[in-house]
């Protein structure tokens, strides 16, 4: 039972079409749902795939993921933070969001360290990285 999203050429909308088979999709005329009219182009939908967490994993360990990544520059962290986040697929919180929004402004990772003293929790615990004191 597909879905297709169209573009409606008269209200100039984006909407969504559910087909009862694939064939009645091919053959079958398009209507828009909002203003009736049959003048519709079929849009690339975006498609996910259910990856396993191993998958995912081994993308990471690939060396050709750090192929970009220059350590001297807060925009490629960023950039790679956000690759991470999104092969891992959750949600890391606003800490999280303002760290990769400040290293892509061009803020150094000793800078936000220094604005954001509670960034490692109480006591500035060790988070895995060597932090100079």
């Amino acid at each position: 039972m597909p879905i297709y999203e169209y573009r409606c050429h008269d209200c100039h909308r984006r909407v969504a079409i559910f087909w009862r088979t694939f064939s009645e999709a091919e053959t079958g005329e398009p209507v828009c749902p909002r203003c009736g009219s049959t003048h519709l182009t079929r849009l690339v939908s975006r498609v996910r795939v259910v990856r396993s967490e191993e998958s995912r994993l081994e993308d990471l360990a690939d060396p050709s993921f750090l192929s970009d990544f220059d350590e001297n520059d807060p925009r490629s962290m960023a950039r790679l933070m956000r690759r991470m986040a999104d092969e891992v697929g959750e949600d890391l919180g606003p800490e999280f969001e303002e760290v990769v929004d400040r290293l892509e402004a061009g803020q150094s990772p000793e800078e936000i360290e220094k604005e954001m003293p509670d960034l490692l929790g109480e006591g500035g615990e060790d988070l895995g990285g060597d932090l100079e004191e």
